[in-house]
C-alpha cells in the first residue's frame, strides 16, 4: 500500500479526486475553495490593526485555515518518510537542454542550481525566487485568488472571472515557459 502512495498518480485517479473537493465542499456548507484566501485569513487573526480589508468574521473560514495546515503536515509527511530515493527522472531531452543551462543536479524535487539559499545571491536565483515570488503575489491578489480556486472551484460554479483568470494563467504560462524562462535561465 505504501508503494502505490509513494508513486505519482495517474491523471485519471488524481484528476477526479480533486475534482471532488468541490461538489464535497459545497455540500459540507457552500465553501470556496482556494488557497489564497487562507493568507487574508491568518492576517485578519494575527493583525489587530484597523484595516478595513481585515475587518470580517474570519472565525467563518477557520476551517480553511486547518485546509492549508493540512496541506503543510501532509507536505512535511511526504517530504520526510515517502520520498523516493532514486534520482529525479527527468526527460533525457530536458536534461540536455537545461544542461545548456548549468542545471544537472536532479537528486531533489527542484533542481539545486535554480532554488537553494546560495542560488538567491545570484541575479538568475534573485530573479526567479523574490521577483517570480513578487508577481505570482501580486497576480493572486489582482486576479482575485489563484489557479486553484478559479482553475477548479471558480469554473466548476461556471463563474466568467474565473474563465478569463483561467485563460489568463494558461497565456501567461506558455510565455512564460517559452520565451521569459530561457532568457532568465541563461542570466
Amino acid at each position: 500500500m505504501l508503494e502505490i502512495i509513494k508513486e505519482p498518480w495517474p491523471w485519471y485517479i488524481a484528476g477526479p479526486l480533486i475534482g471532488l473537493t468541490v461538489p464535497a465542499l459545497l455540500i459540507m456548507g457552500n465553501k470556496s475553495f482556494g488557497i489564497s484566501s487562507s493568507l487574508r485569513h491568518i492576517c485578519a487573526a494575527c493583525i489587530p490593526a484597523n484595516v478595513n480589508f481585515f475587518k470580517y468574521d474570519w472565525k467563518k473560514e477557520l476551517w480553511n485555515l486547518f485546509f492549508v495546515l493540512g496541506i503543510f503536515f501532509g507536505g512535511m509527511i511526504a517530504a520526510n518518510f515517502m520520498l523516493n530515493p532514486a534520482e529525479i527522472t527527468v526527460n533525457p531531452n530536458l536534461q540536455a537542454e537545461l544542461a545548456g543551462y548549468g542545471i544537472t543536479d536532479y537528486s531533489n524535487l527542484v533542481p539545486m542550481q535554480l532554488m537553494s539559499f546560495t542560488s538567491l545571491f545570484t541575479l538568475r536565483g534573485f530573479i526567479m525566487m523574490v521577483v517570480g515570488g513578487f508577481l505570482v503575489g501580486f497576480g493572486t491578489r489582482y486576479a482575485g485568488g489563484c489557479t486553484s480556486g478559479h482553475a477548479i472551484m471558480g469554473l466548476s460554479n461556471l463563474q466568467w472571472p474565473s474563465l478569463v483568470a483561467t485563460i489568463c494563467f494558461m497565456i501567461g504560462g506558455f510565455i512564460m515557459a517559452n520565451l521569459i524562462l530561457p532568457v532568465i535561465l541563461s542570466l
